[in-house]
C-alpha cells in the first residue's frame, strides 16, 4: 500500500489492521506502519500519538464495522451470531485488538462510543443479560478458535451455524 491522496489517517488505520492480521499487534511499529502506508516516519505519530493510539483507531473502526454487521443481521440472535463470526473472519486485524484493553487507550471517547454502538446492536437479542453474555461468549469463542486454526473447514458459516444454533432460541422465542 502506498498513500497518495485522500484520508491519510484512514489509510494508516487500514494498513495497521492489515499488519496486525498478518503479524499480530506485537509486530506493528509506527516506523513499519509508515513504511507500509508509504508516508514519512513521523506521520503515524502525528496522527495517532503512539502505537496504542494506532491500535485504538483500529479497534474503534472494528467496533463500528461490527455494529454495522450486527444491525444488518436484524433482530435474530442466530443471524447476529453468524454476522459476528463473519466479521471476525473478514476483519482479523480489527478483531485481534478490539478486546485487549492492554493494547488500547481504553478511555478514548471514540472507542467508547463505538463499543456502545456495537453493544446497542446486540441489545434485546437475548432474553436477559446472562443469555446475552452466553451468546456473545459462544460467538466470540467460535470466532477466536476459527482464527487460531483450532476449528477449521471449507466454510466458516457452515461450521459456525450448528454451534450458534444451540445458543439461539427459535425465532420468536426467548425475547421478552
Amino acid at each position: 500500500m502506498s498513500y497518495h491522496h485522500g484520508d491519510l489517517r484512514r489509510a494508516m488505520t487500514a494498513a495497521a489492521a492489515t499488519a496486525v492480521a498478518e503479524r499480530g499487534p506485537a509486530g506493528l511499529s509506527l516506523r513499519e506502519l509508515a513504511r507500509i502506508a508509504g508516508v514519512s516516519h513521523a506521520a503515524p505519530a502525528h496522527h495517532f500519538g503512539d502505537k496504542a493510539g494506532v491500535l485504538t483507531a483500529v479497534a474503534t473502526e472494528g467496533y463500528t464495522l461490527l455494529a454495522d454487521a450486527l444491525k444488518e443481521a436484524g433482530d435474530d440472535l442466530l443471524a447476529a451470531g453468524i454476522a459476528y463470526v463473519r466479521f471476525a473472519v473478514d476483519h482479523p486485524g480489527h478483531f485481534a485488538v478490539m478486546f485487549d484493553r492492554s493494547l488500547l487507550h481504553a478511555d478514548d471517547a471514540g472507542l467508547r462510543a463505538a463499543e456502545q454502538a456495537s453493544a446497542a446492536a446486540l441489545a434485546g437479542l437475548a432474553p436477559d443479560a446472562d443469555a446475552s453474555r452466553a451468546a456473545w461468549s459462544v460467538a466470540h469463542g467460535f470466532a477466536s478458535l476459527w482464527l487460531s486454526g483450532a476449528i477449521s473447514g471449507p466454510d466458516v458459516v457452515a461450521a459456525a451455524e450448528p454451534v450458534l444454533r444451540r445458543m439461539a432460541p427459535p425465532r420468536g422465542q426467548g425475547r421478552g
